[in-house]
């Protein structure tokens, strides 16, 4: 999802000089032809995110689409002030983008553990939050938060996510994507676990239960509709997100559920304790210690929905 990224926002920069990008002194190796080709419009600010987002925000203010970009939680916990009062605050056109969702760099230690992300950029006023779940998504979310008019923070997984769209897809800001159809479970899914969550569904399916699939690559504004429809047609709702269960996709549903004037739907979250993970490795196995593999999540889905009674639908 980087790689796309970046493409994408080198060719749209081309085509725009309004667009800059300030880094925080890393990414040389994918940032190269951005900074090479487009000097005028890069940036490097140092190992210094607050002030990473000042300058961004002073463009923004300037009549430039600002985007700001390094690892994982340095671009938003580092420098979280700033970004409240420097772009929130005046609806500064700033994008922030972050590299290394969830486990993405695992291995580092909690230091680099994006887990409270989500929540956090969620509760910030008029800031817009996307999580892409594969390069598909990624390239066209882009094009989308470059086209919206305000403060947007856009998570990304590391590199060598797989491809899980095998064609073109319908962007739209604020709209899920439905993957897959079924009336027995939905799945909403949000950023780079789309591809676990399409595993999961194939797995539930050989053992007789057709999920619903939604890529819920928008957070905030949140595609209510597509939450309110899996409620009245689907047996049971489940949240899938490589992030905290408190404050991102899970808490996000379960806010339009709990003030939904429909018939309660069985309802739970799937992702990472609110807590420090005492685990340090690779993603794939900073997943599996969490639970977040296809076949711990259908076995959980499964003992889930054998609790719930059958309704006309």
């Amino acid at each position: 999802m980087r790689n796309s990224f970046l493409k994408e926002l080198f060719e749209l920069a081309k085509l725009d000089d309004r667009i800059v990008l300030v880094v925080g002194d890393l990414g040389f190796g994918v940032v190269t032809p951005f900074m090479e080709q487009l000097p005028r419009q890069f940036l490097n600010a140092g190992v210094a995110e607050q002030s990473m987002t000042g300058i961004a925000a002073g463009m923004a203010l300037s009549g430039k689409i600002a985007f700001t970009y390094s690892i994982a939680n340095f671009p938003t916990m580092r420098c979280l002030e700033h970004i409240r009062n420097d772009v929130c605050y005046h609806n500064a056109n700033v994008k922030i983008v972050t590299v290394g969702g969830g486990f993405a760099y695992g291995a580092m230690g909690a230091t680099h553990h994006a887990i409270e992300d989500l929540a956090v950029m969620r509760a910030l006023p008029g800031m817009a939050v996307v999580a892409p779940g594969d390069p598909v998504e990624s390239r066209a979310a882009t094009r989308a938060i470059t086209e919206y008019p305000g403060p947007c923070y856009l998570r990304l997984g590391k590199a060598g996510e797989p491809v899980v769209h095998q064609s073109e897809i319908h962007f739209e800001f604020g709209k899920a994507l439905r993957m897959r159809e079924g009336r027995d479970v939905t799945l909403i899914s949000t950023g780079g676990i789309l591809q676990t969550a399409v595993r999961t569904a194939e797995r539930l399916a050989k053992e007789g239960s057709e999920a619903r699939l939604l890529s819920m690559h928008t957070l905030k504004p949140l595609d209510t509709e597509a939450v309110l429809a899996a409620a009245r047609e689907t047996r049971a709702i489940f949240t899938l997100e490589e992030h905290s269960i408190l404050g991102g996709l899970g808490s996000a549903v379960a806010e339009v559920l709990a003030e939904a004037d429909i018939p309660k739907v069985p309802f739970k979250r799937i992702g990472v304790p609110p807590a420090f993970s005492p685990y340090i490795g690779s993603q794939e196995y900073m997943l599996e210690r969490h639970g977040l593999t296809p076949e711990a999540i259908a076995s959980f889905v499964v003992k889930t929905l054998q609790i719930v009674p059958s309704r006309s639908l």
